[in-house]
């Protein structure tokens, strides 16, 4: 979220900000209603001030005087009445309004409307080829028995599965190396609730404009998509040290996505699915720019060198201005080589957002000079499963029906190759 002072302030740069992401909202309605907003709110300060006044006067007054008193005293409790109720509905759409304006995305965040407009950055690692007829990962993951979709179908529903045997054990490989690979970079680590109140999917930005894409229960809670939500949370409503800053979250969750949005896409495997596992970095650091910018090639290079350290071939991209979120400033994502279909898959995107979520969540810190101020927030994938099993097994096949597992995992797995079953 905007201060207020800010987008009344800078109006035409915050325009260009929704256009260049591609966000509808009526910002010179948001200014009228303001307007509104102040005028009301200014005139309930004066008839408070006064009803103190008069209810102070009313203590030492003679007998007459207090019934005077008192009789203004009732007027003005009803004209305050009054101006509440008539400051509600200013005050709904006030809050409607200022939940959909846009962060400013950065001078570097190119044009584009979609991903297909996405800038290449880097790429690493050669486009993985084979002297032999490859598989996709999953006509081989359920011929070495990682997988069953048949059965996840039968129990979950469209877009299940059940990683079982190899499958299984390679995904706790993986998140036991990713636990050591990124507590070494000076995390936390965090195992974060996946349920939570609905406030904390606006403090991210993921409400209300994700709303069709979150599962939520009966009680009107939620379940995250992102360890970054309950992250977030953790210190909502604080005022933190600058001393303490950054702090640096490394969160392990079981996600939920019902991908509203993506009706027939990736029907089949593990690439979009409605639940999944997640290694989430999140920052909070102290309100400068260059910081942000810093911990955000920070935390992208991390997962980039977790990417490298298992050998998988990768690009990372930088995201158009229609493909940024609400509040994000800039992003980068980190797409694997999936040789079954010959292109690049995202698994990693990096974000910062300056104050936008802090402001939502009432994170803050006390400065050198006991200044308060909204701390910075940052996030960024660590590792996602089962998503990346879909690159490793199709980049790691033989020509056998094997798998090869990266040096890293092997220890973790405790074998070199997953095999078939001899029969």
């Amino acid at each position: 979220m905007l201060d207020i002072k800010f987008i009344r302030e800078n109006l035409d740069i915050v325009k260009m900000a929704a256009k260049k992401k591609h966000i509808t909202v009526d910002l010179d309605r948001l200014v009228t209603i303001d307007d509104s907003r102040r005028t009301i709110l200014t005139e309930l300060e004066g008839k408070k001030a006064e009803q103190n006044r008069v209810s102070d006067g009313i203590a030492s007054a003679d007998a007459d005087k207090r019934q005077t008193l008192i009789a203004e005293m009732q007027t003005l409790k009803a004209d305050i009445q009054k101006d509440e109720e008539k400051l509600k509905p200013v005050m709904e759409e006030w809050q409607a309004l200022m939940l959909q304006v846009p962060q400013i995305p950065d001078m570097t965040v190119p044009e584009g409307d979609s991903d297909e407009d996405n800038v290449e950055v880097k790429q690493w690692g050669e486009q993985t080829t084979f002297d032999f007829k490859p598989k996709d990962h999953i006509e081989i993951m359920t011929k070495l028995k990682m997988v069953d979709f048949e059965r996840g179908t039968k129990v979950h529903g469209f877009r299940g599965y059940y990683l079982i045997g190899d499958g299984a054990r390679l995904s706790w490989a993986i998140w036991n190396y990713a636990q050591d690979f990124f507590n070494a970079k000076g995390f936390t680590p965090m195992l974060p609730p996946t349920i939570v109140r609905k406030e904390n999917l606006y403090g991210t930005g993921h409400l209300p404009n994700d709303a069709e894409d979150v599962y939520n229960t009966q009680d009107g809670d939620y379940l995250i998509g992102t360890a970054e939500v309950s992250a977030m949370g953790f210190h909502s409503g604080e005022v933190l040290d600058k001393a303490e800053l950054p702090l640096k979250y490394l969160g392990f969750s079981p996600c939920y996505r019902r991908e509203a949005g993506s009706h027939g896409k990736d029907t089949k495997g593990l690439i979009r699915v409605h639940e999944f596992y997640k290694v989430e970095q999140v920052i909070l650091s102290e309100a400068s720019h260059e910081e942000s910018v810093k911990w955000h090639e920070w935390l992208n290079r991390n997962t980039e060198e977790f990417i490298e350290s298992l050998g998988i071939p990768y690009h990372t991209v930088l995201n158009c201005g229609g493909d940024l979120g609400q509040g994000q400033v800039k992003k980068y994502d980190i797409e694997l080589w999936v040789p079954g279909e010959q292109k690049y898959r995202e698994i990693s995107s990096a974000s910062y957002f300056h104050d936008f979520q802090t402001r939502r969540f009432n994170i803050r810190y006390k400065d050198e000079t006991s200044k308060v101020r909204y701390a910075h927030s940052l996030n960024c994938t660590a590792i996602p499963t089962p998503r990346i099993l879909v690159s490793l097994v199709e980049n790691f096949q033989q020509a056998d029906g094997s798998v090869r597992i990266p040096e890293p995992l092997q220890k973790y797995l405790g074998k070199d190759t997953i095999s078939p079953a001899v029969e």
